[in-house]
Formats: C-alpha cells, structure tokens, sequence
C-alpha cells in the first residue's frame, strides 16, 4: 500500500483548528501529516499555501503555540508528525531549544528545505539525532544521482522527492516525469521515496506512486481548509477519495 502524507499549515482557518485536521487526518487513513509552520516569506510555496500561511500568522500562529497545541494531543497522535518550516524562525527560536520542544510534543521529523546539507552535517545532524528526529530533505528532476544519493544519506523518515521544478500547487507541475521517477526507482536509496508538489487527484497519486513509496498532497488540502466553511466534511471526503 503506497503511503499518504497529507500537509497543512498551521492556524488556518482559525488559530484552534490544529489538533481538530490532525484527528481528522489521522482518521481518514493516511499515514502520515506534515504541518508547515508559518512564516511571513514561504519562498518555497505557491499562492494557496503563501495565502495560508499569512492567514495562519494574522491568526496569531507561532511557532511556540503551534508546540504547544501538538503537546496537548500527542498521546491521541500515532501517525507520524512532521514539521515544515523555512530555518530563520527555527534559529530566532534556538535550534536545540526547537528540537527539545518537538520531542516534548511528540513531533516525529522535520523538513527545512532552505537548510544547506553543509550547515546540517557541521552543526545541526547530532542535535537532531540526540532528540531522535528524523530529518528530510528535498531532490529534484535537475538533481544528480551523486547528489540525490549524498541528500538520501543525510536524511532519515523519507526522501522528498519534488514532482517538477515549480513552487508547490503549481497547476504546470509536471506529475509523472517517467525519465525522473525511473532514476529515483533504480537508485540504491535507503530511504522510502515520497513524491510531492501537485497531486490534486486519486489519478495523480497512483500515477506519481507507481515507482514511488507514497505521495504528499498539500495544495488542494490547504484549499479546502481555506475556501470550504463546512472544511471538516469536504477534507475527510478528499482523503478518502484519494485513499479509497
């Protein structure tokens, strides 16, 4: 059974929605959640999730609240929990003080796409090691097999694997890169391969996933939590759609 990431940012539609999408996504059957946490310039992200994300921060979501919204569910929490973030708001907070604190609220792994692999071996690996964190980090299409390799060897949960070089929910985001995918599939990668940016459909996922270990939506999940007033319905009846 291929795995399911399903991402979201944190403190949207309102700030106390966060432990309500985690029940809800753990209890529609996916296998693991990725919460993003906001911050102010998501270079990474396209206009859906930047939107979420100024929601999520005018809502009053920071990091410190965010860990201590985790903190009051964790023993309901049984499917891994990652957070997403960009590294400026990690280190104002402190770096080993923000993985102490995620052990504490039953966080599982972190994916900070803006930390160079450099910086993470010299200063950061043992840290997360010490709190037993995984840590991801992205590949895409233009990313040498030597590379993607190196990349896979520093990360532990999963590799994330970019469908197409864009910004996430890009509706030009090529899904099913054949040439791409069979390089990832005859790599020798100690970890599972997650596939993300632009899977909207059961189509898209079982497309993308036939030489991967899973997918990660984000995009058209977000969009619901933004746009749809009666979200709690609309989202469970996407997942299943996707997981069914």
């Amino acid at each position: 059974m291929k795995k399911l990431n399903i991402y979201f940012t944190a403190g949207i539609p309102r700030l106390e929605d966060t432990a309500d999408i985690i029940r809800l996504i753990q209890h529609s059957g996916a296998d693991m959640i990725e919460i993003g946490m906001p911050y102010s310039d998501p270079v990474a992200d396209g206009p859906v999730i930047q939107k979420a994300h100024e929601l999520a921060l005018q809502n009053g979501m920071t990091i410190e609240k965010l860990l201590s919204q985790l903190k009051t569910i964790k023993n309901e929490v049984k499917i891994p929990l990652i957070l997403m973030g960009y590294i400026n708001p990690v280190l104002s907070f402190g770096f080993e003080k923000f993985c102490e604190a995620c052990a504490e609220s039953g966080v599982s792994g972190l994916i900070l796409p803006d930390l160079p692999p450099i910086e993470f071996e010299k200063n950061y690996q043992q840290i997360l090691q010490k709190y037993n964190l995984n840590f991801t980090f992205l590949v895409t299409p233009e990313t040498s097999d030597v590379r993607i390799q190196y990349l896979d060897s520093l990360s532990s949960g999963f590799l994330y694997a970019v469908s197409s070089s864009s910004t996430t929910g890009n509706d030009q985001a090529v899904l099913k890169n054949e040439d791409y995918l069979s390089r990832l599939a005859a790599l020798p990668l100690k970890n599972p391969v997650m596939i993300g940016f632009g899977i909207k459909s059961k189509e898209d996922f079982e497309n993308v996933t036939e030489r991967a270990d899973g997918g990660i939506i984000g995009t058209a999940f977000v969009n619901i939590l933004l746009q749809d007033k009666d979200w709690k319905k609309s989202a469970l009846d996407f997942i299943h759609s996707i997981k069914g």
